[in-house]
Parts: C-alpha cells; structure tokens; sequence
C-alpha cells in the first residue's frame, strides 16, 4: 500500500512541475531507462533462482515413491505405464520406429494422485524430476513466463548431466493456467507468449538427443487447454485418473493404515463401502483425522468409531463450537429422520449414518450407504433420490405444522435432479432443447416431478409417522445413530 502511496505522490510532484514549465524529457527517458534495467534483473532474478533452487523441491529426501504405493488407480497406473515403456526400452523403441511421446497429459478431479503418479513416473524410468505449477509463469512483465519455460527445459537438461542420468521428466500442474486456449486474455498477452514458449521447447524435445525429456501435465479442466497442446507431437497420450472405486479406496486405506495401530473393531471394507465418491486425498485426510481424535482420546488404537468420527468431518468440516438451542435440536433431528425414513423406504439398507452434531454450515446429516456404487442413472432412481431430498421438509411440516430453512438447500438439490430428469429425455417431452422447446412446457413438467415427489414423501412419512417421531427422538437423544440402529426401530413399529 506504502508503495502505490509513494507512486502517486510522485505522480502528482511531477505533474505539478511540468504545469510550472519544467521539461518532462529527462525524466521521462531515466524512467524508460529505470525500466529496462528492471526488467533485466528480473530476468536475471528468475535465472538466478532457477539455478540456485535447480527446481528440487520435488527432488525427493524420503524414500521415493513407486507405483505400489498409489492404491486405486491401477488402470490408470497401467496406461502410464506402457507410455513409458519408451524410456525404459530405448534400442526396441528405435528398432520398432516408434516416434517417442513427448508429452503425457494426467486429467482427473483434485486429490486423485495425480502428482504421485508422475513421481512415481520419475522412479520408474530412472529420471530426474522437476516440478513447477502453471501459475508460477505467469508474470505481469511480458516474456518473464517464456523465460521461466527456457530456463526449466534447460535445468532438466543440466540436472540430468550432472546426475550421469539419460531420462528427465518435467511435471507440469494446474496446465490449464499455463495452457489454456490462447485469445482468452485479450488484456495479457503474457499467457499467450509463454504457452507459445512452451509449445517451442516440446517441439525441440529430440528422440536422439542426449537427455530424454518427457513432460507429464496435470489439470482438473482438460477442456480449457488450447488444442495445439493436445495434438500429436505434443501431449500425445492422455490418461485419466478418476477417483477410485470401492475396491480402489480399500487399497488406499491400506497404504494409509500401515503403518497405524488400528483396533480389533476396525472394518476396512466397511469404511471405503462408506467412502462413496472419497478420492485419494479425502482418505488420507480421514485416517489422519481419525488418528488426531484417538490422539485426543488418549487412546493407543485408532477405533471404529474415530474412523466414523473422521468421515463426517471429512465430508462437513469440524464440529461448531456455538450449540443450537434444544428446540432447533429436536427439529434437526425431525429433519434428518425423514429423510432416512423416505430412504430406507425407497432403498433398503441405504442409510449409513445419522447424526445432529452441528458441522461446517450443516446443523444434522443424513449419510447415506455406499454399498451400491453407480454411474449411470435411471429416471426411477432420479425420483427416489428427488424423494428423500424432499423428506426432511415434510417431515417438519407432519410434526410441527411448518417448514425451516434448514430444508433450502435440499430443495437446490431436488431442483437439480429434476432439471437432470428433463433434461436426459427421461420426461413425458422426451428429447428436449432449451432454445426450442417451450419454456412453459418444460416449467409444467419440472413442477409436475417435483409435485409428485412431494406427495410420494408425504404418504411414506404419514403412513409411518410413530416411526418417524420414535427415530428422531432417539437421534435427539444420542446425537447420532448409525443406520442399523435406525432400521432396528423400523422393524419394531412396523
């Protein structure tokens, strides 16, 4: 703030001076000449530090990591692996007139392991490893960013000679900074001049050369990179690395728990049936949170119950320190009551957890079951699910007579997935397009689904009304029940 203070007085001083017949020329040109050696130094800065940190705060000091240690990913880790087999496999890639890949692009959601796989690239092949992020190249002094791109090629180079090895890999994150579609910045020419860099050095990438440079990017949005970085020659191969299934977040759980005493009571499969949707990141944040609350505990085993305890903060946040006052807590438990009882009432065994222990923005929490992963889904499914949103508002309504708030955002999400009903052609319209097809006509279908939703969720909660009260009683009670608690009641008021 000092700065710009400073910049504007001086502004002003001069202004002021040339009003009174002082001659700007001078001044003008020792600023031009100020400038130049400011943007020469700042090249020399980033040249500076490109040789003094040589990029190694990716160079392992830990044991480094391999492909057995990444759980959940096996097709992806399969497909990264047979890309690499040029690295490996030099004389056979040249005998075979294989044209080597250049480029290797991971795209998945955050958190799924993709800077582990490229370390773990770096391991396999017996390479150097480099590591910058995309935001680091972008500067507001024009050919600042190409200069950095110059400079990291020229460092994985070097650093490759030092360490009498043929391979380097240059991993790349957040690429979509780094690489987005060019015409974008209209105001900054300086993402453009540094992709455009970018784009030079991987055609300069040479199968013969003495070094072998692969550069393997990572990105979340893959559709935001420009189509010159995707073409052949460049990032050739693109592996997607989703976040794992069941069968994978079990593996992961395992890596994580290894080394960690677990208890007699602990279920592994159970927490990653539980985990639906976790990526890598989540699951490793849950087990060391578990191990904070056993910490805090006092006691010597991470339990059951401080996994259970380490999913809901996982998935909501920590507990709130301010309490809800007893009524709030009584109409929480209503809530999250009836959205179980519609659930267990449309799918059996669906519900995982109840609690009203007030975390992040959510004052109670329905979680459900994960023992049946899907991909795909049904107009049938879609209504079940618009159903359950809808059960904690109604079932307010059954037992005091009126609605909170607490109920906006399932509604959010119940307009959603009737949207997603209409929308899929699972509606009476069929095939439908929002430019051509009558806004009335689908505002009658989307208030018709949400309609006979709502009725369905009322006559499951009326019917089973002694349940509802009984349930939400005990989950007031304890401030939370697990679902099998939950169905135990089910079957006594049946």
């Amino acid at each position: 703030m000092w700065k710009e203070t400073l910049i504007g007085m001086l502004a002003g001083v001069f202004v002021f001076l040339v009003s009174q017949g002082l001659d700007p020329a001078p001044f003008l040109l020792l600023g031009g000449v100020l400038l130049v050696f400011r943007f020469y130094f700042q090249g020399r800065g980033v040249e500076k530090s490109l040789e003094t940190l040589e990029y190694t705060g990716e160079k392992e000091t830990v044991a480094p990591v391999t492909f057995a240690d990444i759980g959940g990913q096996e097709v992806a880790k399969r497909e990264l692996m047979e890309a690499l087999a040029f690295l490996q496999d030099d004389q056979k890639t040249r005998d075979l007139g294989i044209r080597p890949l250049k480029g290797i692009l991971l795209s998945g959601p955050p958190g799924t392991g993709k800077t582990l796989m490229a370390k773990a690239a770096a391991h396999y092949t017996e390479a150097v490893f480099l590591a910058a992020s995309g935001s680091e190249f972008i500067e507001l002094y024009a050919g600042v960013g190409a200069q950095r791109v110059r400079q990291l090629f020229k460092r994985a180079r070097k650093l490759a000679q030092k360490e009498g090895k043929k391979n380097a890999i240059i991993f790349l994150d957040e690429l979509e900074v780094l690489g987005g579609k060019r015409g974008k910045h209209t105001s900054h020419l300086e993402y453009d001049q540094t992709l455009n860099q970018l784009l030079v050095e991987m055609d300069g990438i040479k199968p013969n050369a003495e070094t072998r440079i692969l550069v393997i990017g990572a990105t979340n949005r893959a559709d935001l990179l420009d189509e010159a970085l995707l073409r052949p020659g460049r990032f050739d191969r693109q592996v997607k690395v989703d976040l794992p299934e069941k069968e994978g977040r079990l593996r992961i759980l395992e890596i994580h728990t290894k080394n960690k005493p677990l208890a007699a009571d602990v279920d592994l499969e159970k927490i990653a049936e539980d985990t639906f949707g976790f990526s890598g990141a989540h699951l490793e944040a849950l087990v060391n949170e578990a191990a904070i609350l056993a910490f805090r505990l006092g006691n010597e085993e991470i339990g059951a119950e401080q996994l259970a305890e380490a999913i809901d903060k996982v998935i909501l946040g920590e507990k709130l320190e301010r309490k809800p006052e007893r009524q709030e807590v009584q109409r929480v438990a209503v809530h999250e009551a009836g959205h179980a009882l519609v659930s267990e009432t449309v799918r059996p065994h669906s519900v995982a957890h109840l609690t009203v222990t007030p975390r992040g923005k959510a004052l109670g929490f329905m979680r459900p079951s994960g023992n049946e992963e899907r991909y795909l889904y049904t107009k049938e499914y879609l209504e079940d699910q618009i159903a359950v949103f809808l059960g904690g508002a109604l079932a307010e309504e059954l037992v005091y007579g009126t609605r909170s708030t607490g109920a906006a955002n399932d509604f959010e999400q119940a307009a959603h997935l009737s949207k997603e009903i209409i929308k899929s052609g699972l509606s009476p319209l069929g095939i439908v397009d929002e430019e051509y097809t009558p806004k009335d006509k689908i505002n009658e279908v989307f208030t018709r689904i949400l309609k006979e939703q709502e009725e369905r969720a009322r006559g499951i909660l009326t019917a089973k009304l002694d349940s509802l009260k009984q349930a939400a009683e005990l989950l007031f009670k304890k401030e939370k029940i697990s679902g099998e608690e939950f169905r135990t009641i089910l079957q006594k008021t049946a």
